[in-house]
């Protein structure tokens, strides 16, 4: 299986507000980079949206790591999603979950891939350091 690291980046004027997400694709020395901007977003949608259109350009089932400094990314997706479904995609009041179109096309397409979680700041490595910078010119 191949091992593919993704590197995650959002950054948002105002919460919500305008922003961008970036992600940097990595398969050993070899890099794959993707950007874009919302006009009105917040910061967890945009994470979101990058780590959906890294794992949408993936064509076969692999071991990923996933590089972010937004932990709500990785708590959703490895401690809460498995509650999501039972509930009805609802949180324990009841109440819908947040940006629960992005997290199901985010869960379905990563079903056939082993996905790991790296929380780290933004400094941290140079391929992180640069999805953030592309986030923040998006």
């Amino acid at each position: 299986m191949t091992h593919v690291e993704i590197f995650v980046g959002s950054q948002c004027h105002g919460n919500p507000g305008p922003g961008g997400w970036a992600t940097v694709l990595r398969v050993g020395r070899h890099e794959k980079v993707l950007s874009g901007a919302e006009p009105r977003a917040t910061l967890n949608s945009l994470e979101l949206q990058a780590f959906t259109e890294a794992l949408r350009i993936l064509i076969e089932p692999c071991a990923i790591s996933v590089h972010s400094a937004n932990r709500f990314l990785a708590d959703g997706f490895a401690r809460w999603s498995g509650l999501w479904t039972p509930r009805g995609w609802a949180e324990t009041g009841k109440r819908p979950i947040h940006n629960a179109d992005q997290w199901y096309a985010l869960i379905a397409l990563a079903q056939v891939h082993e996905v790991t979680f790296v929380a780290m700041a933004g400094e941290e490595s140079p391929a992180m350091a640069h999805a953030m910078q592309l986030a923040a010119t998006q």
